[in-house]
C-alpha cells in the first residue's frame, strides 16, 4: 500500500511544511493549520538536475525556474516566471492533480545538451532555450494529445523527442517540425505501449515504461495488456446525470496486466518481442532498461513476489540469458531499482542478510549474454537499512547512498567505495536527510529536518560541506511544545519500539488527560523518524491545547527496521500490530499517571483507517474512533500490494477472513466516524459502503463524512477544514466528555 506513505507522513496527505517558532499569544485553530497554503513557505520540491551535473533546478512558488550551480552553490533565477507563465498554468482534473502530487510527475525535463528545457503543458510540448530565448515564448515542438501520462523524453543525442499518445509510442525530430513517426500501432484501449497502468504506478513505483538505447537508434518498451483486468467504476454524482470513470484495477486473485518487453527502431519497424519465462497475467516486470546499445536488461518478479530475476536480451535477435536469480522465503522488499555502471558492473539492493544492503555484480562486457553475473562483494553491512542509492561517481569509484545506520530514526547520506572500503558518513546534522542526486558528479541538494527543526535545503559537496539556500520563515504567535520521545517494548517482550507522546502543558493531575492513539501501522512506512512533519505537529499542538495527549508508535510490521521486523505481520494483518499498540498504551499509561486509560480514542488514515476499525472491533478500550479511507475487505485492495503480504485469497482464506474488518463489524465498540472521498481511485469508496452495510445489519450506530469527487488525498482547504473539525468534534464529544 504505497498509498499510505505520503499520506500519513504529513497527517492525512497534506504536504510537509517548515517553520521557525515564535512565542505563543493565541491558540491554534483548524483554519490556521488546514485552511490554506503553507504557514511558513514551501521548501523547493521537484529538484531536477541538468544532465551535465552543473546545475540543480526547481519551480518556485511564483513559477520561476530557479537554479543552484555547482560552480558556486548559489541560488539564482534561470527562467523568470513571466517568460513561462502560460506554459505552466494548464488546468488539470482532480485525479490528475492528485497523481502529479503523489507520484512526482515533472513539469519540465532537461535536454541531453543541458541547454534546453522541455515543458509539458497538458500534452503540449514546448522547448525553451536557456541560452538565448529572450521572448519567453518557447517553441512548440509536439502535442501528445493527452492530459497526463504522456512521458516525453529526449533521445540521448538530443535530436528527437518521444512520447506516448493514445496508448502508442511516437518519435519526432526536435527542430524541423516533421510529422511524428508512430512506432506502435495498436487500437485496443486495453493495450498500453510504453504507458504505465495504475497498479504498476502505485505499487511497483514505476515512473516510465519505455527507454531509448544509448545510441539513440532503438527504444525498448513494456506493453501491458489489461483486457482481462477487471473494471472498477468510479462514479461522479455531482452532475445532474452521473458519470462513470472506469478504472482497470486488479484485486487479489484477479488477472494482472499481461506484460512483455519489445524493441523497436527509432525510425519505425516491426517490434521485436523478447520472450521471457513469465506467466502472462500473473508475473511482473518492475524494471528494465539498456545494458549497452544492443543489450536490454529486464527484471522479473513472480506473482508471489518470492522470486526476482534479471535477464539480459539481445535487442536484435531476442536471445535471452538469466544473469541473476534471487529468492526470498516470504517476499521481496520494494527496492526494485538496478544501478548500472559503465564498466560492466551493476548494483542491487537486497534483504538477503536480513537488512537492505548494496551488492555489486559484474558481467561479461564483450558478450553480456555469455554467462551469469558474478557477485563481487557486498558494499556495506550491519543492522540497518540502506534505503536509496544516490549517485555513483565512477571517476573515484564512490557510491553515495542513504541509510539509517546512525540510528533507526535517522536517515543520513553515506559514501563507500565499490570494493566496500572507506565507508563514511557524509551528512553531518542529525535528523532525516532527503537528498536529490545528479546524474553524475558527487554534489547533491539536501533537504534535512528533525522532529523539532524544520527543513533546510542546501547545496552540499561530496565532503558534506553544505550551503543552505532555502530556509523557512517564522510562524508567529505560537510556542511549540515538544513531544516526548519514547522507547517501548513490543508485545513479544523483546523488540524495541519507537514513538512519540504529545502531552498538554501543565496537566499533571492523575487521570486528567484523555489519550488519542494515532498509529499508521502498515508495512514499508516508518512514522517515528526524527523528521519534521509540520501539519501533524501543528495539529498535535491544537489537540494538546484542547486537553488531549496524542500517542504514535511504530509497531512491528512497519518498515525501516529490517526484514524480520516488517515481516512479523506476514499473512497476519492485524493481530501483531494491535498487540504492539496495546502493549505500548499500557506502558505509557503506567509511566504517565496524568493519562486517563478510561478516556481513549483512536484514529488513522488509509492503512491507519483500517487499523482503526480493527482496533475498535478487537478491543473494548476505546470510546471513539475515526477511520479515513479504510480498506475494509482485503479482497477489495489491489493485487500487487495485498498478495505481497497476504498471499492469494484461495491459498490464505482464513487470514483474509479474519483480518478483513468487514467481517468483525458486528463487534465494533465505541462511537465511529468514517471519512472517504467518492473519487478515491486507490482505496475505493466501496470499502466504506460495504462496511456501513455490515454495521446496519448488526445494528451498530455510526457517523460518516463523504467528500464528493475527492481522491485518496481529500485535498483542498475546505475539505481539510471540514474533515479535521469533525475529527476534533468526535473526540471532544465522545472521549473528552464521554457522551453516550
Amino acid at each position: 500500500m504505497r498509498f499510505l506513505r505520503t499520506l500519513l507522513a504529513c497527517h492525512v496527505t497534506l504536504a510537509c511544511f517548515s517553520v521557525t517558532f515564535a512565542q505563543s499569544n493565541h491558540p491554534w485553530t483548524i483554519k490556521e493549520v488546514f485552511g490554506g497554503g503553507s504557514l511558513t513557505g514551501n521548501p523547493p520540491d521537484g529538484i531536477s538536475w541538468s544532465p551535465d551535473g552543473e546545475r540543480a533546478t526547481y519551480l518556485d512558488d511564483k513559477g520561476s525556474v530557479m537554479q543552484v550551480r555547482v560552480a558556486d552553490g548559489k541560488l539564482s533565477t534561470l527562467i523568470a516566471a513571466p517568460k513561462i507563465s502560460r506554459l505552466l498554468h494548464a488546468q488539470v482534473s482532480e485525479k490528475d492533480a492528485d497523481h502529479r502530487s503523489r507520484y512526482g510527475q515533472p513539469d519540465y525535463i532537461w535536454s541531453p545538451d543541458s541547454q534546453h528545457v522541455l515543458f509539458d503543458t497538458n500534452g503540449e510540448l514546448w522547448l525553451y532555450d536557456i541560452t538565448k530565448d529572450e521572448s519567453g515564448a518557447g517553441l512548440q515542438v509536439g502535442d501528445t494529445g493527452m492530459q497526463s501520462g504522456d512521458d516525453p523524453k529526449f533521445s540521448p543525442d538530443g535530436s528527437h523527442i518521444s512520447y506516448v499518445r493514445h496508448h502508442n509510442l511516437f518519435v519526432q525530430p526536435v527542430q524541423n517540425h516533421a510529422e511524428p513517426v508512430q512506432l506502435t500501432n495498436t487500437t485496443e484501449e486495453t493495450r498500453l505501449n510504453g504507458e504505465i497502468d495504475w497498479v504498476y504506478l502505485e505499487e511497483l513505483n514505476v515512473r516510465s515504461n519505455y527507454f531509448w538505447s544509448p545510441d539513440s537508434k532503438q527504444l525498448a518498451y513494456l506493453q501491458m495488456d489489461e483486457s482481462k483486468v477487471p473494471l472498477y467504476p468510479i462514479t461522479d454524482w455531482i452532475p445532474t446525470h452521473a458519470t462513470i470513470d472506469e478504472q482497470r484495477y486488479p484485486q487479489p486473485g484477479d488477472a494482472n496486466p499481461a506484460v512483455r518487453v519489445g524493441v523497436v527502431d527509432a525510425t519505425g519497424s516491426a517490434t521485436r518481442w523478447i520472450e521471457l519465462p513469465i506467466r502472462a497475467g500473473d508475473d511482473y516486470i518492475p524494471r528494465f532498461g539498456w545494458v549497452d546499445a544492443n543489450t536490454v536488461w529486464i527484471e522479473t518478479l513472480t506473482r508471489d513476489q518470492k522470486h526476482e530475476d534479471i535477464y539480459f536480451a539481445d535487442s536484435h535477435t531476442g536471445e535471452v540469458k538469466k544473469v541473476l536469480a534471487q529468492t526470498e522465503p516470504k517476499y521481496f522488499t520494494t527496492s526494485y531499482d538496478v544501478a548500472f555502471l559503465h564498466n560492466h558492473q551493476f548494483l542491487v539492493q537486497s534483504w538477503r542478510d536480513g537488512y537492505t544492503h548494496l551488492y555489486r555484480y559484474s558481467y561479461n562486457a564483450e558478450h553480456p549474454l555469455a554467462e551469469e553475473a558474478k557477485l563481487m562483494n557486498q558494499l556495506e553491512s550491519g543492522p540497518y537499512e540502506a534505503t536509496k542509492v544516490g549517485t555513483i561517481d565512477e571517476g573515484t569509484g564512490t557510491v553515495y547512498y542513504v541509510s539509517n545506520e546512525s540510528g533507526p530514526l535517522e536517515e543520513q547520506v553515506w559514501a563507500v567505495q565499490l570494493d566496500g572500503s572507506n565507508k563514511h558518513r557524509v551528512t553531518r546534522t542529525e535528523g532525516v536527510h532527503n537528498p536529490d542526486f545528479p546524474f553524475k558528479g558527487a554534489a547533491f541538494i539536501d533537504n534535512t529536518s528533525s522532529r523539532l527543526e524544520p527543513p533546510t535545503v542546501s547545496f552540499c559537496t561530496a565532503k558534506g560541506d553544505c550551503n543552505p539556500f532555502w530556509k523557512s520563515h517564522p510562524v508567529a504567535g505560537h510556542t511549540i511544545v515538544p513531544p516526548v520521545s519514547l522507547e517501548l517494548t513490543a508485545a513479544d517482550g523483546r523488540t524495541k519500539l519507537y514513538g512519540t507522546l504529545q502531552l498538554p502543558q501543565n496537566a499533571t493531575a492523575p487521570a486528567s488527560v484523555p489519550l488519542l492513539v494515532n498509529p499508521y501501522g502498515g508495512p514499508d512506512v516508518g512514522m517515528a523518524k526524527n523528521a519534521w512533519r509540520s501539519r501533524t505537529l501543528f495539529f498535535d499542538q491544537l489537540l494538546a491545547e484542547h486537553g488531549f495527549a496524542v500517542l504514535r508508535v511504530d509497531n512491528r510490521g512497519m518498515g525501516g527496521r529490517g526484514r524480520d521486523f516488517e515481516q512479523a505481520a506476514y499473512h497476519n494483518f492485524g493481530p501483531p500490530e494491535l498487540a504492539d499498540q496495546l502493549a505500548s498504551v499500557d506502558q505509557v499509561l503506567a509511566k504517565y499517571p496524568q493519562l486517563d486509560g478510561h478516556r481513549m480514542g483512536w484514529w488513522g488514515w488509509s492503512w491507519g483507517g483500517t487499523f482503526t476499525l480493527y482496533a475498535l472491533s478487537h478491543s473494548d478500550r476505546f470510546l471513539a474512533g475515526s477511520s479515513g479511507a479504510p480498506v475494509t475487505d482485503w479482497r477489495n485492495y489491489d493485487s500487487i500490494y495485498t498478495e505481497r503480504y497476504m498471499g492469494l485469497p484461495e491459498e490464505n482464506a482464513k487470514a483474509y477472513q479474519d483480518d478483513s474488518v468487514v467481517n468483525s463489524a458486528q463487534n465494533l465498540k465505541g462511537h465511529l466516524l468514517i471519512f472517504h472521498g467518492t473519487g478515491d481511485d486507490n482505496v475505493h469508496f466501496a470499502n466504506t459502503i460495504q462496511y456501513i452495510q455490515k454495521l446496519i445489519d448488526a445494528g451498530v450506530p455510526y457517523d460518516y463524512n463523504v467528500f464528493p469527487r475527492k481522491t485518496h488525498s481529500v485535498a483542498g482547504a475546505l475539505p481539510q477544514m471540514e474533515l479535521n473539525n469533525r475529527l476534533l468534534q468526535q473526540f471532544e464529544m465522545y472521549v473528552k466528555n464521554k457522551q453516550q
